[in-house]
């Protein structure tokens, strides 16, 4: 099933962060530049106990979502099976097969808007995270002195005197500790 690959796909773009981070810096990093500083937002979901808590409940709810399908699917699977077996004579008007497709339809659109709704999902988890981070971020620039704050994604190498990384995620772990959610129905979108 899709779900599957979705679902891996969602927590391992979570976690992703987390490899990234543990990049050693090179032992000669180059001197502090006054005024610039370096943040790692992928970090900041990776290791934060709010992202941790995030990573764990998507994985739940991943879980819970493929209990849910498994029982389609493998009804699905012993149908088309019994249809295949049986042949001409097991649906001789055809009625069987319409009938399979049906449910094999049906099935597919369930499968589909769980999807959707994990997706949606962890998109309002991740932006609750960032609305708590946002704050905390500006705070911490105007501290520091920042005249200008680089993504570490787009910077190779930095010196690890100006990112700010950890002390955003030390402040946004008292902040926002853990998130607790269940899955999202995936709001209509209105017609155009």
């Amino acid at each position: 099933m899709k779900l599957f690959a979705i679902g891996a796909f969602a927590l391992a773009s979570l976690a992703a962060g987390s490899a990234a981070a543990q990049a050693q810096a090179p032992a000669n990093p180059g001197p502090v530049i006054a005024g610039v500083c370096v943040f790692h937002n992928d970090r900041l979901l990776a290791q934060s106990t709010a992202g941790q808590s995030v990573q764990a409940g998507m994985q739940r709810l991943v879980t819970e979502v493929q209990g849910e399908l498994t029982p389609y699917a493998a009804a699905l699977q012993s149908e088309a099976q019994r249809l295949q077996q049986g042949g001409q004579a097991a649906d001789p008007d055809g009625s069987a097969g319409r009938a399979f497709q049906q449910r094999a339809q049906e099935a597919q659109l369930l499968e589909q808007t769980r999807q959707q709704e994990l997706q949606y999902t962890q998109q309002m988890q991740i932006r609750a995270i960032a609305q708590a981070a946002d704050p905390i971020l500006v705070a911490v620039y105007q501290e520091r002195g920042c005249g200008l704050l680089l993504d570490r994604s787009a910077v190779y190498i930095s010196n690890p005197a100006m990112d700010i990384t950890d002390l955003v995620i030390q402040r946004l772990n008292t902040a926002l500790p853990s998130l607790s959610f269940n899955r999202m129905p995936v709001p209509i979108q209105p017609q155009q």
